[in-house]
């Protein structure tokens, strides 16, 4: 573990798969073709105070849904690749845009179409309940799966490591109402 500790003091930006990760993989869609996909508010709280304490959050997806648009909009996530067939493309418009090193970054997937850009960032992060490949080529596993607080655990995790993570926690307690 402390190597990974190691590895998450050094990242500036956490890069989330959406399905499998930020959901529990289900697609519900209606008679309509209206895509319906349920997110974790524990995890979006998290988000929240990963970028609150400096790190940068964006989204790599492979698929295309106004509900995550809409979710991530409403996270403060600015960084959106939605429709992504090959994520290292996004994942190099990204390096390019926030001027870091793929070190400095992590990367939190669930599948095969992940192992791309999770083989090449500092902190490669699979959710309790990934594929079997992406477990065997991560750095570290989230205790809960993906849509059950895996991306909680991930932005507690890096708050830990980059010593924000008490802090913010008390905050809570002495907060006047």
């Amino acid at each position: 573990m402390k190597d990974i500790l190691e590895k998450a003091r050094k990242i500036k930006v956490v890069i989330f798969d959406v399905d499998g990760v930020l959901t529990d993989g289900s697609l519900f869609i209606g008679d309509d073709g209206q895509e319906y996909k349920a997110f974790n508010s524990q995890d979006g709280h998290g988000i929240k105070m990963l970028q609150k304490s400096g790190v940068a959050v964006a989204i790599i997806t492979g698929r295309t849904s106004e509900v995550v648009k809409h979710r991530m909009r409403d996270l403060g996530i600015k960084y959106l690749y939605q429709g992504q067939s090959d994520k290292n493309t996004a994942f190099m418009d990204l390096l390019a845009t926030l001027g870091l090193a793929p070190g400095e970054c992590a990367y939190v997937g669930d599948d095969v179409v992940d192992l791309p850009v999770m083989t090449r960032v500092g902190l490669a992060i699979a959710v309790l309940d990934s594929h079997p490949m992406v477990l065997k080529h991560a750095h570290w596993i989230t205790t809960r799966g993906g849509g059950k607080g895996a991306g909680r655990d991930v932005c507690e995790m890096i708050m830990q490591a980059q010593g924000n993570l008490e802090t913010e926690l008390e905050s809570y307690l002495h907060n006047p109402v």
